[in-house]
């Protein structure tokens, strides 16, 4: 029986399995986070022959063109072919700079003679270093700062994709998958691959594992909680609320923010390094967006600012150091490739920038490479275009009944109407948050000193565009600032600063956290918001 063919290997063939069934067999990790429907457009294989004994594309491999397949979509038809394939390695762009805050050195973890100490407890012996991680659970990628504790200096900084995509690319699928029959392994996948990067990180630097003693980790409330170990279920149901929430309101706990020693979680440093994680805000409004509060100084400002965390689940906070007001935005994977057509994440060869001129298209792609689809900033670029070239209304329409405009005609690459209708969702649920914690804070437009704009996505989003098509506030552009990873920045604040973990709990206690579909006028508002225009900045109420 002919063989299918993968990087030297080879198994024989049986109809009716997908190239995907055939990688499991070859323990051969496929990205994937759509549980291998068709819809995360990650486990792109490259078929170098045989295509002809697979069954054809399918609609979810539209996007595709030459010898790529999903391998999840790919079925084998002909069982005495001769197939050969190979897994695309494909790197995200991943974020790591961010605003940078200067703080006092204060560490919780210090050394006194010859000896390291925690918080006033000695832990070991002094044996030349005293290093920390600061770690930024993000949803779709890990950020991780070594940072020597001495000298207040971050020596390096490691980043990977977030390997629990196989419980699904958003949060309540992830909450899904733990209350399954598959409890347990988000948790146990993170935990390795943290390790592994730690073994990374001191084999480079030539240090060892133990002389990390101290960590501390961001996050939503769910990655938090899963990493920390507690059934996340609450955080997926009315009201929302992570367990030690829930524990803190009954008076069982003094703080949402947690510590634990790094044996008890499993972390392969020192095993008496003490684990903090952030305090949570309040339901899906979790301990990333309180770091991110402490890296654009919150705590200190005395002019209304907002700060607007752009994701799959986009966080939006308004106030000064006096009151502050934060919503979360279920805004979906739309402008992070899912559900759209020709959509991609940041990969080399996603269209992440575009213009329309002339008639024709100019587009620019991740690394230069050819284009294999679009990610969220190109998406961005491509509404604002169609709206100012006057090719789609207000409403999304596109002139003349057209179904589809083709943003990569020589790849024969399109976005269709039902792909604009995804997007202006999506888009709605980021105006209408942003709209009403404004309009409920009661602060007039003028008096917005600072729009700080966070994330990995946000960082690369032509700015003006966005707001003509109303994804951010409509506020002059001096007053916008990308701050890029604050998430991991307020981390690193934690970690070099003991005190300022008082700071950022004091803060997390006073934030008035607004439930946008309680609010009587959402509806209105979420449909105001699917419409491709500037954001009118509310009245104060």
């Amino acid at each position: 029986m002919p063989p299918l063919h993968y990087d030297g290997r080879r198994l024989d063939l049986t109809a009716g399995k997908t190239i995907f069934d055939y990688a499991d067999a070859l323990k051969v990790r496929v990205p994937t986070s759509c549980r291998r429907n068709g819809e995360c457009h990650e486990c792109i294989v490259e078929v170098r022959r045989g295509m002809e004994a697979l069954s054809p594309a399918t609609d979810a491999e539209k996007f595709l063109r030459d010898s790529y397949r999903l391998a999840c979509q790919a079925t084998v038809l002909d069982p005495a072919a001769d197939i050969d394939f190979a897994v695309l390695r494909r790197q995200p762009r991943i974020l790591t700079d961010s605003i940078h805050r200067d703080v006092s050195l204060d560490p919780a973890t210090t050394r006194r003679g010859d000896g390291v100490y925690f918080d006033g407890r000695r832990l070991d012996r002094y044996r030349g270093r005293i290093y920390g991680l600061a770690i930024d659970l993000g949803t779709t990628t890990v950020v991780i700062n070594l940072v020597d504790l001495e000298s207040g200096q971050v020596l390096q900084t490691a980043s990977f994709e977030n390997p629990q995509r196989f419980g699904g690319s958003d949060i309540m699928n992830r909450i899904s998958y733990d209350g399954g029959p598959f409890g347990g392994e988000l948790r146990q996948v993170m935990l390795s691959a943290i390790n592994f990067e730690i073994g990374e990180l001191a084999r480079t630097l030539s240090f060892h594992r133990r002389d990390i003693y101290e960590i501390v980790i961001v996050g939503n409330a769910t990655m938090r909680d899963i990493f920390f170990g507690f059934d996340v279920q609450p955080i997926g149901e009315k009201p929302y609320k992570s367990i030690v929430e829930l524990e803190m309101e009954a008076g069982s706990r003094s703080t949402t923010a947690l510590h634990v020693s790094a044996k008890d979680l499993g972390l392969r440093v020192f095993p008496q390094a003490n684990v903090y994680a952030a305090p949570l805000i309040g339901c899906h409004v979790g301990a990333d967006i309180a770091a991110g509060l402490l890296a654009v100084g919150a705590d200190q400002a005395e002019d209304v600012f907002m700060l607007v965390d752009v994701g799959t689940n986009t966080e939006v906070v308004v106030g000064n150091r006096h009151r502050l007001m934060a919503a979360s935005c279920p805004a979906g994977p739309a402008f992070e490739g899912g559900q759209i057509t020709y959509g991609m994440p940041g990969y080399d060869g996603a269209v992440e920038s575009l213009t329309l001129a002339n008639g024709s298209v100019e587009y620019r792609t991740i690394g230069d490479a050819e284009a294999q689809g679009i990610c969220g900033s190109g998406l961005v670029d491509l509404l604002a275009e169609l709206r100012r070239t006057g090719r789609m209304n207000e409403l999304g329409v596109l002139n003349g009944g057209e179904r589809e405009f083709f943003f990569a005609p020589d790849r024969g690459m399109s976005v269709s109407r039902s792909d604009i209708s995804a997007l202006a969702q999506a888009k709605a649920a980021n105006y209408a948050g942003q709209y009403i914690v404004l309009r409920l804070y009661g602060a007039a437009p003028s008096e917005i000193r600072r729009l700080y704009l966070a994330g990995g996505f946000a960082n690369y989003v032509d700015v003006g565009n966005a707001v003509d098509i109303g994804f951010i506030a409509n506020l002059p552009p001096e007053k916008i600032v990308k701050v890029g990873n604050a998430a991991l920045e307020g981390a690193t604040i934690m970690l070099l600063s003991a005190p300022m973990r008082q700071t950022v709990d004091e803060m997390a206690r006073r934030i008035e956290h607004v439930e946008l579909e309680t609010t009587p006028d959402f509806f209105d508002i979420f449909v105001e918001g699917c419409m491709f225009k500037p954001m009118q900045l509310p009245v104060a109420e």
